[in-house]
Parts: structure tokens; C-alpha cells; sequence
């Protein structure tokens, strides 16, 4: 086993959660993930940021609101 230790592990978390990293170093945290409980944190927390940010991009406004949004910009538009 080759703990790349926590300094590397965290430094390099975004791109491994995104499989943006070599195998090698993507086996090295996976491995530093299975044994550091501070690390495995931050990872948990990088994780859950990721799926939310990613969820509450896929949603969109009700009709009605963007109806009314959209009817204020061009009131807007239209007086300058």
C-alpha cells in the first residue's frame, strides 16, 4: 500500500471525485480514503456539494414565475 497522505489526498480530491486523476494516484487516494476517517470527511462533504450543486442546476422555475420575470424585464426594457 502507498499512503499518499492527506496534504496530496485532499490537494487532489475535486479531480478524483471527478475520475480526472492518473489510475495511479487515483488508486493512492482511493487507498488514503479507505484508511484516514479525516480524509474520508472530506470527501463525504466534496461529494454531497457536488450532487446538490448538480441537482439544483437541472432545476428550472415554474412557469408562472418566469412568466412574471420575464413580463418585468420587458417592462423594463421598454421605459429606457
Amino acid at each position: 500500500m502507498t499512503d499518499c497522505g492527506c496534504e496530496k489526498a485532499q490537494r487532489e480530491l475535486e479531480e478524483y471525485l471527478r475520475h480526472e486523476v492518473c489510475k495511479t494516484s487515483a488508486k493512492d487516494i482511493a487507498e488514503h480514503l479507505e484508511n484516514c476517517p479525516g480524509c474520508q470527511d472530506e470527501a463525504l462533504v466534496a461529494r454531497t456539494l457536488t450532487e446538490v450543486v448538480a441537482r439544483a442546476c437541472k432545476e428550472s422555475a415554474p412557469e408562472e414565475l418566469r412568466d412574471q420575470v420575464l413580463a418585468r424585464l420587458r417592462a423594463v426594457q421598454a421605459t429606457h
